[in-house]
């Protein structure tokens, strides 16, 4: 009886024009997106205020100096060549070394989320060394393979190998079971459920362990330059901080967060590229 009674006032309602108003739609989900004036914006107030402070005097010059002197640094490294020598021997190692790192971790990862014998040997191993700090044990790389590249390689190898792994298998175990099911219940083979079922699912899981595991990359060639190298991005910052050369230091770090920014970029459009379908 109240449902009669409810569909006939809805009946009248719609007889006399009062839900005729178009209703709008509210689900259109959870997509933020990234706005370029704000962040040139934000970078604009930053350096804003850190040239205020400079100019005022509210901070020691020797120990911070200005966003224009740092450019002009800057602008020395690029003409004399000297910012093509570090940046060409710190790029040299984190390519080789994430590389190598990231092909074994993603490796490793499959072969934990798809294998028992493989799961009940390499998460345990990967829990233990993980923690380890990847630096500390350079020392012990250095007597091993040597005072030369190979060692720094090696730290960085190990540096993204773990996140790699890790990542690669919290991937995998996070696609839904009931696809894999739906895919072995039409008789899929194997290989063609990890191909078109896992990967895909597990790609958004990977593709994050690589943003990660870029940015590990990035810091550990700065403390293995630092350790032992005559050149690199960390070298060229150890050795300004050594001789006080500060507008030299901070030059350096800019170098190293714009590389940090453009690894970002190029990675999501890597994401963007691979992760169309979605």
């Amino acid at each position: 009886m109240a449902t009669t009674s409810v569909q006939a006032t809805l009946a009248a309602a719609t007889r006399d024009g009062l839900l005729r108003t178009p209703i709008p739609f509210r689900g259109g989900g959870f997509a933020p997106s990234s706005n370029a004036l704000l962040a040139v914006a934000g970078l604009g107030s930053f350096l804003v205020l850190w040239e205020l402070a400079f100019a005022m005097r509210w901070v020691n010059p020797v120990l911070l100096p200005g966003p224009i002197e740092v450019a002009q640094a800057l602008w020395h490294l690029l003409i004399t060549g000297e910012l093509e020598k570090h940046l060409s021997a710190s790029l040299y190692r984190i390519g080789i070394g994430w590389a190598l790192g990231a092909v074994g971790g993603v490796a490793l990862g499959l072969a934990i989320g798809l294998s028992t014998a493989a799961r009940s040997i390499g998460i345990p191993g990967v829990s233990a060394l993980f923690p380890i700090p990847k630096i500390a044990i350079m020392p012990i790389l250095i007597l091993w393979l040597g005072i030369g590249e190979a060692s720094k390689v090696a730290t960085i190898g190990l540096g993204v190998f773990f996140p790699m792994a890790v990542a690669t298998f919290g991937a995998i175990d996070n696609v839904p079971r009931n696809l894999v099911r739906m895919a072995q219940s039409f008789n899929v083979p194997f290989a063609q459920v990890v191909r078109k079922v896992l990967l895909p699912g597990a790609l958004p899981g990977i593709l994050s362990g690589f943003r990660i595991s870029a940015s590990i990359a990035l810091l550990l060639v700065v403390a293995a330059e630092m350790i032992g190298a005559d050149r690199g991005i960390g070298a060229f910052v150890m050795q300004a901080g050594n001789l006080m050369q500060t507008d030299q230091l901070l030059a350096g770090v800019a170098v190293l967060s714009m590389l940090g920014l453009l690894i970002g970029i190029g990675l999501s459009r890597l994401e963007r590229a691979l992760l169309a379908w979605r």
